[in-house]
């Protein structure tokens, strides 16, 4: 069944929509906030505004945690939110490589992929003559759930990082267009599907793997990425530049993310105890 009815959403499917999120009551509380930037979708999210009054985008998230001062912190656990240890080794590495020709990949806290495509996306990567990180977990073949490093946002937003290639989900999609970086993506579940089409069509700051992962593919789009490829990546890059502009404004004093923030929490707390 294709949908439709949305602003800015063609070519969506009712079978790309995360079954989980479906909501069959107006006043679901699920609906009112988005971890997003306004500015991604203004048509769509004035549309639902309209159904839906209370409806808030708050994002990005991360961008609003770095202009708390080290003060408000200080006794807080907001600088500890993630429940991996910290290691910096593959960042020191990174500031050896030059601009823009390092692919970070990760595929998140909940994909599986079989030795097979593991092995496929190796060998892609190595003869696409990029230098790559690639967060690979202990468990990431065998299928049980971690949680992402917090490294992630500080990698992405390296100066000798150029490219993403991710599984789509939107924690990551938001770190990436806030660092301005573009992606290739390899969606499976949840709203993968969804971010993936609006990655590579509707923003155009992307490009998607094919159902069966090879080599070749791999090889050819992680180069047309990084600009070996002619036009297409070096409009990608521009576009995500443009987005890493607008995450930065929306997150602003007075802008949109700042102001939708301030009415659903006016006096946020910090460490248990309002500033």
């Amino acid at each position: 069944m294709m949908i439709d009815w949305v602003p800015r959403m063609k070519g969506i499917k009712l079978r790309d929509q995360p079954r989980n999120i479906l909501a069959t009551k107006h006043d679901d509380p699920r609906l009112y906030l988005f971890m997003g930037v306004a500015r991604m979708a203004d048509k769509v999210s004035h549309m639902l505004r309209s159904i839906f009054p209370h409806i808030y985008s708050v994002g990005p998230i991360q961008l609003q945690l770095n202009q708390i001062t080290q003060a408000e912190t200080k006794n807080s656990s907001l600088d500890t939110y993630s429940l991996w240890k910290e290691e910096y080794e593959c960042v020191q590495w990174l500031h050896e490589k030059e601009p823009d020709f390092v692919v970070y990949v990760s595929f998140g806290s909940e994909t599986v992929i079989s030795t097979q495509e593991l092995s496929e996306f190796g060998w892609g990567l190595i003869d696409s003559n990029h230098y790559f990180v690639w967060i690979i977990q202990t468990d990431l073949v065998d299928g049980k759930t971690t949680v992402l490093p917090q490294e992630l946002e500080e990698v992405l937003n390296h100066h000798s990082v150029g490219g993403f290639l991710t599984h789509g989900g939107w924690g990551s999609v938001i770190e990436s267009l806030s660092a301005g970086v573009p992606m290739v993506c390899w969606p499976g579940t949840n709203d993968q599907r969804v971010n993936c089409i609006q990655i590579c069509k509707e923003w155009e700051v992307g490009m998607e793997f094919g159902n069966v992962v090879k080599r070749d593919e791999v090889e050819k789009l992680v180069r047309e990425l990084m600009g070996g490829g002619g036009l297409k990546g070096d409009k990608m890059r521009k576009k995500a530049l443009e987005w890493k502009k607008m995450a930065a404004m929306a997150t602003g004093p007075n802008e949109s993310s700042s102001l939708d923030q301030g009415r659903t929490h006016p006096k946020p707390r910090v460490g248990g105890r309002t500033p």
